[in-house]
């Protein structure tokens, strides 16, 4: 018999210089502040959060489905101001099949300064070892050179490229689907 694992709250993940803590109903407010930005979204959906309301909403969401054990929904937080840098889910999050998928959006000014590099490695560690999940996807649009990069680095296999999966109003995306094994990450 396969034993689950029985989240009640949020886990608390410590980095180096973030805090991972479980997203609040307070938290929309800051989110909104880089989820509901075109530009900070651009990799991830062509159709950002339209107001401060609705990612009031969202968050709603990710505790109901927390609630159901299907997500694991964080907010980053930098240590040193206790700013809101980010947010970090599991998502579609299956633990009898023990697979997850995750999702990352970064504040724009805290991009490429590292913090999916520090975040990520507390992140798959808990993945593997607390939730003991065997599959960890990371699905990206096809121009996400950075979010590539961060997937090879951490020994993620590149599986294929979904065609034209999102439009943006004038064009269609491709995603390209990443995982990473639990004997994978071992090994590493």
């Amino acid at each position: 018999m396969i034993e689950q694992i029985d989240l009640k709250e949020i886990p608390v993940l410590d980095t180096e210089h973030y805090v991972l803590r479980g997203v609040e109903e307070e938290d929309a407010k800051e989110l909104y502040l880089f989820m509901g930005d075109q530009e900070t979204m651009q990799y991830i959906t062509p159709h950002p959060v339209g107001t401060e309301t609705a990612m009031q909403e969202e968050v709603t969401r990710y505790l109901e489905k927390f609630a159901l054990k299907k997500e694991i929904p964080w907010v980053i937080l930098d240590k040193e101001t206790r700013k809101v840098v980010g947010q970090f889910r599991f998502h579609k999050l299956h633990l009898w099949h023990k697979k997850a998928e995750m999702g990352a959006v970064i504040r724009k000014e805290y991009q490429n300064k590292g913090v999916m590099t520090e975040v990520l490695d507390v992140v798959l560690d808990f993945g593997f070892h607390t939730l003991r999940l065997n599959r960890i996807v990371g699905d990206i649009f096809a121009g996400n050179e950075g979010s590539r990069r961060l997937m090879e680095r951490f020994g993620f296999k590149r599986e294929g490229v979904l065609r034209q999966t999102d439009f943006d109003g004038e064009k269609y995306h491709d995603t390209v689907v990443y995982s990473l094994l639990q004997a994978e990450y071992r090994r590493k």
